[in-house]
């Protein structure tokens, strides 16, 4: 007799992504599937010194249950960091978060009711839409280009479809790498305003810029739109820039909104491990992050570059793309060109046989996707890698 599993799982499925991986243990295959950063790129000697101060000066605290709102040196720091990319915040106007997709679990549990209507980029990040499809919601999807949302689109979907919130990667998004231009991030915070709807920005990768400094947060440009801050919740990680193995993110996010989000972590995981927010707060108070990020920063423009020149040697005609300014994504469109497949799980297939992987874009969409798109990381293979791995995507197109 099957077990009786609650309905709402019948709401979601297997991320396609994760079994995906169950390829990439094959003896060869170069892999552009993954949406890790480079463990090459941790700073190891300074977690380590982090890890040692955290026992020497703070065992205490770092070893015993904390408050679920999160350690308090560590959200001190957390403060600090947010000023340095123009966000006042006070420590207690943010909770700590087990990585910044908890945070995204948080707002579902608090903010949908079954059959609430979610906005969301299309593509967006496929744990998202599965996260609210838990909760019942329904997801809308909003179109993108190369500067981001569409906002003339999504203040018509927000005027149709009045969404509980409308939830956005504006910076470097995940699949799209999109990039949401100023007058675009604008006109979104006067929208919040217009329609008294919450925007949930997520900022994971806002850091991982390659040369010019992307656009202030949403959150940072808050403050140049009266009444916006109140309809803003924001998420932000250490995963891509210190170590995903921390989990360690935070929500910023209105008073109220924030004290329903920790109730709802009390029943969840009671706290962040507070070891974890000790070594990220010793690490920050280091004062080692801007070294990292710029080190980081390179690496990821080298093999961006390296992976947009060799697509276009390789595939030329037969796939439309922009370049990345930043993050660890390209997001492509196979053209169909000089009789070449548009089909992208085919050529997933194709490629596989050749040895190298990546993402159909398919699943990224919560509603008709596009079945000539995918998602390539460059993030973990070097240049020499990313060489071979797209001359192998050449032989399979």
């Amino acid at each position: 007799m099957p077990l009786p599993f609650a309905d709402r799982l019948n709401n979601v499925e297997t991320s396609a992504i994760r079994e995906l991986f169950k390829l990439l243990g094959q003896p060869g295959i170069i892999s552009f599937a993954g949406g890790f950063p480079d463990s090459a790129m941790f700073d190891v000697e300074g977690i380590r010194e982090a890890v040692n101060l955290a026992l020497t000066e703070e065992a205490g605290g770092a070893l015993q249950y904390g408050a679920t709102e999160g350690y308090n040196p560590l959200r001190e720091q957390l403060a600090a960091f947010m000023v340095a990319k123009g966000v006042a915040v006070e420590p207690d106007g943010m909770i700590v978060t087990t990585g910044s997709q908890q945070g995204l679990d948080l707002l579902g549990k608090t903010m949908i009711n079954p059959g609430d209507k979610v906005i969301v980029e299309g593509p967006t990040f496929l744990a998202t839409i599965q996260c609210f499809r838990l909760y019942g919601a329904n997801i809308i999807s909003a179109p993108i280009d190369a500067h981001g949302v569409q906002t003339d689109a999504l203040e018509q979907l927000m005027a149709e479809h009045k969404p509980k919130f409308v939830y956005l990667v504006p910076t470097f998004g995940n699949p799209s790498g999109a990039l949401l231009n100023l007058e675009r991030r604008k006109k979104v915070l006067a929208l919040a305003v217009k329609y008294q709807t919450l925007v949930v920005e997520d900022d994971p990768y806002g850091d991982l810029y390659f040369h010019d400094a992307p656009p202030p947060s949403l959150l940072a440009l808050s403050r140049d739109v009266p009444g916006s801050r109140e309809w803003l919740a924001y998420c932000g990680s250490m995963s891509k820039v210190l170590s995903p193995g921390l989990r360690v993110g935070w929500m910023i996010a209105p008073a109220e909104l924030l004290a329903k989000a920790t109730m709802c972590k009390q029943f969840s995981d009671a706290h962040t491990s507070t070891f974890a927010q000790a070594t990220a707060a010793q690490y920050l108070k280091a004062g080692r992050m801007p070294a990292t990020l710029a080190r980081v920063r390179t690496v990821y423009a080298e093999r961006a570059a390296a992976m947009g020149a060799g697509l276009k040697r390789e595939l030329g005609d037969a796939i439309a793309f922009t370049q990345p300014e930043g993050g660890l994504f390209f997001w492509a469109r196979l053209t169909g060109a000089n009789g070449k497949t548009k089909d992208a799980a085919e050529f997933a297939k194709k490629a596989i046989a050749q040895g190298v992987a990546f993402v159909p874009g398919a699943p990224f969409y919560a509603a008709n996707p596009d079945m000539s798109t995918l998602r390539f990381s460059f993030a973990t293979a070097d240049v020499s890698k990313i060489e071979e791995g797209i001359g192998r995507l050449g032989k399979a197109c």
